[in-house]
């Protein structure tokens, strides 16, 4: 009885729901797998979507084909195989920056074209860092290259990126022939090379930002922790520790005050010092040294203190990924002084700092967190929580004698996949299952190393689509869009359908656009007559080109905050290089697949 009531008004109430998940992307209401969740579970609860339905989208090779290649790419970022690049492209950047930026650059997209983007521009983003500071220029020259470099280079090939391989999927659902592994290659080197080049000869146009991490590593003096106690008899008894005049110098701050293992650093300016509290300095070497030659470790002014101890200290910026172990956590709850011993100082989110709520915010995919405390305990938060330390190259322990192993499965991957072996998805369970096997890599981190997140916003966007199907939405946005574009070219109906996806793509999630826009623009030109293969292909294209806003795509995320950038800064650059790859796509599609 419902469903019948239901039915008359199918494609309406799928369209609606379609346009409310795309304000809900947009708006960032909640985060997109989220949305989706709820886009296709109100579908499922309208019986426009069976449960049948859903559990049919579960045998689609896409989420499996991503789910292997992150996993393979974990393997070659724990047996130091991308470590070694680093090493490599930083070397000469002081003597020969221009040439070595290049290099830098293409290595990037050609790595790109093979693995998952995220953990490559994770990694990378260090080591532009470290780049930068031996070219002497910002760290906000090199950052938005690294990740366009990543999202130009994932276009080259089938498993370039995630976007691909959905548009692929939902493409040979419609009945087409699946895209060959290298099929879009000489279309998205002719991009890579087109957008590389753009960038180079357009850098007045990124802009020059300070980072957090800039600030702290032009330092040059060593800081260091000094810890004291409060002695019965201390003149400082009574006193607000923020007055204390020997507490607050130039060459020594206060950061924080222990009380019965407690710290009151969140209400430090109130903190009336007590007998037994331990006041917690930063102070220079300089300082430090000069406090050791009168003999003892005690604070000038503070003769009734007693030291407690000294240690190195280091200010740091991390970034967490998509796989950090604090995601969705508050430094409040985190504990870290407790943990770690270490102080979180700021924390930045999309060009800005949360000073107000720093610790009480849900932390987010691309923040990044200013932290001070000893180097040693600094490493151990880093490695437990899986974070980035922007302020410089990764130090851990890699399986260098297993990354032939990950570097050969790679390589056989996309061997087997170019010669038709199998299809893709299988090759890319066997290559992770082989990694685990030889431990390239541990169950444990191949786990975190996918993103769950990605796939969930897969298969509930594929739901989606199969609610399109089931109530003909698709057919009749062709039958509405069709009488205005048969009268001209299929060169411009490609435009359109380009143009389309690369808008939508900025403001949405790509994996969603792939979805929703891949059975419209082969239904367009059946609706033409031509073949549907170059609209496919411009989907693909469109759907990862995504250079105009820093949301737009999870790599311009990862560089949003790292970088210092504001928003308008990924407009200027992006916007010419989006009217660069539109150009170069629009001329090599029609070469690579006639009408």
């Amino acid at each position: 009885m419902f469903a019948s009531l239901i039915e008359p008004y199918g494609a309406l109430i799928v369209s609606v729901v379609i346009v409310g998940l795309f304000i809900a992307f947009a708006r960032e209401w909640r985060s997109p797998e989220v949305s989706a969740a709820i886009a296709v579970s109100v579908l499922i609860v309208l019986n426009i979507v069976s449960v049948d339905d859903l559990l049919g989208v579960l045998s689609n090779s896409a989420p499996a084909t991503i789910a292997g290649m992150f996993v393979i790419s974990a393997a070659l970022v724990r047996t130091g195989a991308l470590e070694s690049f680093a090493t490599w492209a930083t070397a000469g950047a002081q003597k020969h920056p221009y040439r070595s930026l290049i290099s830098f650059l293409l290595a990037i997209a050609v790595m790109s074209a093979f693995m998952n983007n995220t953990p490559l521009v994770m990694m990378m983003i260090p080591v532009a860092v470290a780049m930068a500071r031996q070219m002497e220029t910002p760290a906000s020259k090199l950052l938005i290259p690294v990740s366009f470099s990543a999202i130009l280079g994932g276009t080259c090939t089938l498993i370039g990126t995630s976007t691909n391989i959905l548009v692929d999927s939902v493409a040979q659902r419609s009945g087409m022939e699946p895209f060959h592994i290298f099929e879009m290659a000489p279309v998205g080197i002719a991009i890579a090379v087109a957008g590389i080049a753009t960038m180079l000869l357009a850098r007045g146009l990124l802009p020059d930002r300070t980072t957090v991490s800039s600030i702290s590593l032009s330092e040059t003096s060593k800081k260091f922790v000094l810890e004291a106690v409060i002695e019965d008899n201390s003149p400082h008894v009574g006193k607000k520790a923020r007055e204390v005049a020997a507490f607050n110098r130039s060459d020594r701050q206060l950061i924080d005050v222990l009380r019965a293992s407690f710290s009151l650093r969140r209400h430090i300016h109130d903190v009336v010092l007590q007998p037994g509290d331990v006041v917690v300095l930063r102070t220079s070497v300089a300082e430090l040294l000069s406090m050791k030659e009168e003999g003892d470790l005690n604070v000038p002014e503070s003769e009734h203190m007693q030291s407690l101890g000294s240690r190195s200290s280091s200010i740091v910026e991390v970034l967490m990924g998509p796989s950090s172990g604090i995601l969705g956590k508050t430094l409040k709850h985190l504990r870290l002084r407790r943990r770690y011993g270490v102080y979180p100082l700021a924390l930045h989110r999309r060009g800005a700092n949360l000073a107000e709520r720093f610790e009480t915010a849900p932390i987010e995919v691309g923040d990044t967190l200013l932290i001070e405390g000893a180097p040693e305990d600094l490493r151990r938060m880093v490695e437990d929580y899986d974070l980035v330390n922007v302020s410089e190259p990764a130090e851990r322990g890699f399986r260098r004698a297993r990354a032939p192993i990950a570097i050969g499965v790679l390589i056989a991957v996309v061997v087997g996949a170019a010669l038709g072996l199998m299809p893709i998805a299988g090759l890319a369970v066997i290559g992770a299952a082989t990694v685990l096997a030889t431990r390239c890599v541990e169950p444990d981190e191949a786990v975190q190393a996918v993103d769950w997140r990605i796939l969930g916003l897969i298969i509930a966007m594929l739901g989606v689509g199969v609610g399109m199907e089931n109530v003909g939405l698709v057919e009749g946005m062709v039958t509405f869009i069709a009488p205005y574009l048969v009268a001209l070219s299929p060169l411009f109906a490609l435009g359109v359908v380009y143009i389309l996806s690369s808008i939508l793509t900025e403001v949405v999630t790509n994996n969603a656009v792939a979805v929703i826009v891949t059975p419209v623009a082969i239904g367009l030109a059946a609706g033409l007559g031509v073949d549907p293969r170059p609209f496919v292909a411009a989907v693909m294209f469109a759907a990862s080109a995504s250079f105009l806003t820093p949301i737009g795509y999870q790599t311009n995320t990862l560089v949003y905050s790292a970088g210092g950038y504001k928003f308008f800064d990924f407009v200027r650059i992006g916007a010419l290089i989006n009217v660069v790859v539109f150009v170069v796509a629009m001329i090599m599609i029609p070469i690579v697949w006639p009408f």
